[in-house]
């Protein structure tokens, strides 16, 4: 576990090759915005968190799974994460940002249809919260 890197992961790399392929710009892990977003689009007032299911804890998924080990160790953990992916969401929406949650399990529908990850980035809506 100590190995699992929290910046430059594969589902992280394939949004940012995405989005830069739809003619996007971008900032990364903006460490003055709360929560450090891993993609920061400054022009469209826009923060994307690309998520993995088993450390933020995605509801219903398979992935979401709990080590049997230490379990009470884990699920402190993990409702830890969830507590403080709640604050940075709500803290960056008082802000005026809109926030972009990215599962990793949803990974291969979004690049198979990446106009709705563009909609989500710069569309007319008025929704401050999406998830992908």
């Amino acid at each position: 576990m100590s190995r699992v890197g929290s910046r430059d992961t594969g589902p992280e790399k394939r949004i940012r090759s995405l989005l830069y392929g739809l003619g996007f710009r971008f900032r990364l892990c903006d460490r003055s915005l709360p929560g450090t977003p891993d993609i920061v689009l400054k022009r469209h007032k826009t923060v994307i968190f690309v998520n993995g299911c088993f450390w933020h804890r995605h509801k219903g998924c398979s992935r979401a799974t709990t080590p049997e080990t230490r379990r009470e160790f884990w699920e402190a953990k993990f409702a830890r994460n969830v507590e403080r992916d709640e604050r940075s969401r709500k803290e960056l929406r008082r802000l005026g940002w809109r926030v972009i949650v990215v599962w990793e399990c949803r990974m291969k529908e979004i690049l198979a249809h990446p106009e709705r990850l563009a909609r989500a980035v710069a569309g007319p809506s008025r929704r401050r919260f999406i998830e992908l």
